[in-house]
């Protein structure tokens, strides 16, 4: 998000009746955006259905997950809540933020091969990050996740991007990010919040329904192996610029070679397995570089593909794109 004029130098504007144009103030000529307050809409339908929305978002478990009474709407298969990886209820900078998004979509999926709607990437984390079921695309929580996500781009116009989207960047390593390096990273700076074996603390007994205070990073009721999180680079700039929690971007705690290896150490863990990623991505060449799990156009084997390094993968992959252009996942039809 743009930065706007300070209030004095705003007030001493106006006070001189200036003409002077903004770009001379070193200022933005672009127009100020910021994300729109959901605490200040009315009380009526449509603010009720973006509230909801927002609560589904941060309390994912106690509105659609697998301890729900009523076992048609159970949807998510853990007891993970959106806002574990869309921070602050989606609107933290480089917190993978879904702000202004809305009318990105319909958009191409490299991993679909194909034009995808806003209900269609939805329920891609439904099936992957929260390793559960797709919502249909009338029923009421796909609905309100709608009209929340279409809220946040109030103002946004078609093809405008907003600062701040996404998990940042890091530098990357010239070497394999390491689990055992990383373990130890993990003891001495988020054992205090993920627990002894990452299995995260609950905000109440098991079977309630009533999600996690801290995430579980693996095992049976985190994100399954094709998730976004699954993938290194994600995980690692995802760490860098919000873990421990309450770190934000501009003030990383973390360094990024201990991003690197604790994200390893996290990716290294078992999870639950999503059936069918062998069929992820029609043409290999649009894969991501941190895929953890094939095939691949390169002839890299999983284990680099999934730790790194990257460097000697993507000088491989630019040599081939050369060459052919694209390469058919040979488990696609």
């Amino acid at each position: 998000m743009r930065k706007a004029l300070t209030g004095g130098a705003l007030f001493a504007l106006l006070a001189l009746g200036s003409s002077v144009a903004a770009e001379e103030l070193g200022a933005s000529s672009a127009k100020f955006w910021s994300v729109p307050q959901v605490d200040a809409l009315p009380y009526d339908a449509h603010s009720r259905l973006i509230r909801h929305g927002r609560d589904l978002i941060t309390a994912t478990y106690s509105h659609i997950g697998p301890d729900m009474p009523d076992p048609a709407q159970r949807y998510a298969g853990n007891n993970l809540a959106c806002g574990n990886c869309h921070l602050d209820a989606g609107v933290k900078k480089f917190g993978l933020p879904i702000f202004g998004l809305a009318e990105d979509f319909p958009a191409y999926s490299a991993r679909a091969g194909a034009q995808i709607t806003l209900q269609e990437r939805i329920n891609s984390c439904m099936t992957r990050s929260m390793n559960g079921r797709p919502l249909p695309v009338s029923s009421a929580p796909m609905r309100a996740i709608v009209a929340y996500i279409q809220f946040l781009s109030t103002g946004v116009r078609k093809g405008e991007k907003l600062s701040g989207l996404g998990a940042g960047t890091v530098p990357e390593l010239d070497r394999a990010a390491d689990p055992m390096r990383g373990r130890d990273i993990y003891q001495a700076r988020c054992i205090g919040c993920h627990n002894v074996d990452g299995a995260g603390v609950q905000n109440s007994l098991p079977g309630l329904g009533a999600g996690y205070a801290f995430p579980p990073l693996w095992g049976a009721d985190s994100f399954n192996d094709g998730a976004g999180m699954a993938r290194l680079i994600t995980a690692a700039t995802f760490i860098h610029s919000n873990m421990p929690d309450g770190v934000d971007y501009l003030h990383p705690r973390l360094s990024p070679e201990e991003a690197w290896d604790v994200a390893a150490l996290m990716i290294s863990r078992p999870r639950p397995h999503r059936a069918g990623l062998e069929k992820d991505f029609p043409d290999l060449l649009q894969k991501p570089i941190d895929a953890p799990y094939g095939p691949y156009a390169d002839g890299f084997s999983e284990e680099q593909h999934k730790f790194g390094p990257y460097g000697p993968i993507r000088a491989k992959l630019k040599e081939i794109e050369k060459q052919k252009g694209e390469v058919k996942n040979p488990n696609v039809k």
